[in-house]
């Protein structure tokens, strides 16, 4: 609905012309979207579009003693 101009959807996310939304949630972020086509009067979707990322679970550091690495030849 994002994708077809005028619909409440669309005019929610900014009005105009858009291929995608981007929600944002707790684990990360959602793109979802479509390309989508007036033919003869009638919206046709032609392609539907979805992506998720994941939040970082995880950051670090890692210690290693200089001893540890070899000159090379």
């Amino acid at each position: 609905a994002a994708a077809v101009p005028g619909t409440l959807v669309n005019l929610a996310a900014g009005g105009g012309a858009r291929r995608s939304v981007r929600f944002g949630h707790p684990s990360g972020a959602l793109t979802v979207g479509a390309e989508a086509q007036q033919i003869e009067g009638v919206w046709t979707v032609a392609k539907a579009i979805m992506s998720r990322s994941a939040r970082r679970l995880m950051e670090g550091r890692v210690l290693v003693p200089a001893g540890s690495f070899e000159a090379a030849d």
